[in-house]
C-alpha cells in the first residue's frame, strides 16, 4: 500500500578552508509513496548560474510525493564557494589546481578542494539512475540540453527533458585534442554516463537574474523527466526536437575592441557558413578590426551581447544540425 512519501534535509559537509570553516550545502532527499528509480539533480555548480537553484525550489513546492514513485535527490547549491562569489571558478586562492569544479568528477576525497567537494556529492548520486546537472550559461543563449553523443539512455533524457535544441558532444576517442585540453573529460555529465548512469546537462540561459522562462522551462523539463521514467503519472509530451553537435570551436574574436553583432540575428536561426555575424572595430579610431563570420552552417545558439572583447574572447556559438 502507498505512503504518502518523506521529504528530508541534510546539511552535508564538503570540505573545510585552512582556518577549519566547513563548507557545507543542503541535500534534500524526496522519497515517494511507491518504490522506482532514483534521479539526482543539482544546480548551481556554478555559482553565477542560479535559474537552476529557482528551479529546484519551485520543484519542492509542487512536487507531490504521495504521487512519486521512487526517490529524487536535489542539491540547490552545488558550489556554495562560487555561488557567494557570484562566479564561475574559485580564485587560485583556494583552489590553485582546479579552480573549476566541472572539470574534476567523479572527485577525489583527498584532492584538491573541488575535488574534495565533488567527491562528497558523489556519495549521493553514484547510485542514481539518471543524473541532471542543471546550468544556466550565458544571457543570450538558446536554451538546449548537452549529452554524450552515442549514449543512447542519456539522449533519451535529454528528449524527455524537453528543449527544441539538444546538443550531442563528441567524447573520449571521438574527442577533439581540445575537448580533452579543456578538462572536459571532467564534466559530472561525463563521468555519469562512464559509471553507466545516463546524465544531461540541460543550459537554461541566463545567468545572475531570475527570470521566468528558463526556470519554468527547468521545471517542466524535470516534471516530464520523471514523468517519462515513470515516477509520476502522465507521459512527456512530443516536441519538435533538432539534434545537432556540440560545437567546441566557436567563433573566437582575433582582434580587441567593441563587438557590434549584426542587429537582425536571433538565436536559433539557422546561419550558412560565412554568414555575417557583426563586426569588432577600434573604439578610438572607428577602424573596422574583424568581420566576424560563422566558421559553418549551422544553427547560432549562443551570441555575445557584451561588447568589449578581447582576442581570444567568444563571439557566437553554432551548433551542426545532425537530426531535425
Amino acid at each position: 500500500m502507498a505512503t504518502s512519501g518523506t521529504h528530508t534535509t541534510e546539511d552535508v559537509v564538503l570540505a573545510r578552508l585552512p582556518s577549519g570553516i566547513e563548507i557545507s550545502t543542503t541535500v534534500h532527499t524526496y522519497d515517494g509513496g511507491d518504490d522506482g528509480p532514483t534521479v539526482y539533480v543539482q544546480a548551481a555548480q556554478h555559482g553565477r548560474e542560479i535559474n537552476g537553484t529557482e528551479t529546484l525550489r519551485r520543484v519542492h513546492e509542487r512536487l507531490s510525493l504521495r504521487n512519486l514513485s521512487g526517490t529524487l535527490v536535489a542539491v540547490p547549491v552545488a558550489n556554495p564557494l562560487t555561488f557567494d562569489r557570484v562566479s564561475y571558478t574559485t580564485p587560485e586562492v583556494i583552489d590553485s589546481v582546479n579552480p573549476n569544479m566541472n572539470r574534476v568528477w567523479p572527485g577525489d576525497d583527498s584532492g584538491s578542494l573541488h575535488q574534495r567537494m565533488a567527491a562528497r556529492l558523489w556519495e549521493y548520486l553514484e547510485g542514481s539512475d539518471a543524473v541532471i546537472d542543471l546550468h544556466t550559461g550565458s544571457p543570450d543563449m538558446l536554451p538546449h540540453v548537452v549529452y554524450l553523443e552515442g549514449d543512447e539512455p542519456s539522449r533519451a533524457l535529454a528528449e524527455a527533458f524537453g528543449t527544441g535544441l539538444l546538443l550531442s558532444e563528441q567524447a573520449d576517442e571521438d574527442a577533439t585534442e581540445e575537448w580533452y585540453r579543456r578538462g572536459f573529460d571532467g564534466k559530472l555529465r561525463v563521468a555519469a554516463v562512464q559509471e553507466g548512469i545516463p546524465a544531461i546537462t540541460p543550459e537554461l540561459a541566463h545567468n545572475k537574474q531570475i527570470l521566468e522562462d528558463p526556470v519554468e522551462l527547468g521545471v517542466d523539463g524535470i516534471f516530464d523527466v520523471l514523468r517519462d521514467m515513470d515516477m509520476l503519472e502522465g507521459e512527456a509530451p512530443e516536441r519538435d526536437q533538432t539534434i545537432a553537435r556540440n560545437h567546441l570551436g566557436q567563433v573566437q574574436a582575433t582582434a580587441s575592441g567593441l563587438f557590434r553583432p549584426k542587429p537582425s540575428l536571433e538565436m536559433g536561426q539557422f546561419v550558412p557558413e560565412g554568414a555575417d555575424l557583426g563586426t569588432v572595430y577600434h573604439p578610438a579610431t572607428y577602424e573596422s578590426l574583424q568581420d566576424v563570420a560563422a566558421d559553418r552552417e549551422g544553427i547560432l545558439y549562443a551570441l555575445t551581447k557584451e561588447a568589449t572583447v578581447k582576442a581570444g574572447d567568444q563571439l557566437a556559438s553554432v551548433a551542426l544540425v545532425r537530426e531535425e
